[in-house]
């Protein structure tokens, strides 16, 4: 297993992977701030205010949801007070705004804006590292599908012979449609898409919807296990490999498969 989560004690996981390349190019553009998206209880709305706390960089996050304030969760509390100015769309406005990319002038400022989950180009780039660091090679990579940003950078970092076995947490999501579009290069994906396997069966009702099952899985880990795994994205790929392997006892014999833990809380 390779423990991005391990990477930093709020900036956990992918989501440090995702911000390093927005982070340099805002920099490299001389911009004032930052500004992204995300949901009440968004990992990669309070990754990037600490980002932007540790650095110096003020930040601006928009929140899906005009019914919500500061104090609605420990999530947004803790945003805010890391210095995130936080701003609370409709349901409407964040569906719109959400997958802008790029420099926007805001009150006579620039602001590097990042996608909702860091859903670009730069967030791609960063996650091909996770392969880069490694000292060896595998036959099989599993990772937790959200945005297909991290996925679609360790799609592209992976051994030509190897395989990238993704569980999506959305359900009725369309992987190579979503990774089709985030990419935007057909080319390059159609040349890819013959190291992906679709595990898709495992979102457990859909995006932070559990199961009993899930959920008892998740606490018989813990008791197993020194490191923690939660509902939302690494229980369920955890869950899914139990489960593919306990019906194929053969599948993974003789193989080296890592799994990514991608962090979260």
């Amino acid at each position: 297993m390779k423990r991005d989560d391990l990477i930093h004690p709020k900036i956990s996981g992918n989501k440090l992977r995702k911000l390093k390349y927005n982070i340099l190019v805002a920099l490299k553009e001389n911009c004032d701030g930052l500004l992204t998206f995300g949901g009440a209880y968004s990992n990669h709305l309070l990754a990037t205010a600490a980002a932007g706390k540790e650095l110096g960089i003020p930040v601006i996050g928009k929140v899906r949801g005009e019914e919500l304030t500061i104090d609605s969760n420990s999530i947004l509390q803790h945003c805010h007070e890391l210095g995130m100015d936080l701003e609370f769309l409709t349901r409407s406005e964040f569906s719109v705004q959400k997958h802008q990319s790029g420099v926007i002038q805001l009150n006579g400022k620039s602001y590097w804006v990042i996608p909702e989950g860091g859903a670009n180009a730069e967030g791609i780039e960063g996650c091909t590292e996770i392969v880069k660091e490694l000292d060896q090679d595998y036959d099989f990579y599993v990772v937790a599908q959200g945005t297909t940003t991290t996925s679609l950078g360790l799609l592209k970092s992976i051994p030509e012979n190897a395989k990238l076995i993704v569980v999506p947490v959305l359900k009725g999501f369309d992987v190579q449609k979503e990774m089709r579009h985030l990419l935007q290069d057909d080319v390059l994906f159609d040349s890819l898409r013959s190291k992906l396997i679709i595990w898709d069966e495992y979102h457990h009702g859909g995006y932070a919807k559990t199961s009993p099952e899930l959920l008892s899985f998740i606490d018989a880990f813990h008791l197993q296990n020194n490191f923690q795994i939660e509902p939302v994205y690494t229980g369920k790929v955890f869950y899914a490999l139990n489960d593919v392997v306990s019906k194929d006892k053969e599948l993974l014999v003789g193989k080296k498969v890592l799994v990514v833990h991608t962090g979260g809380v």
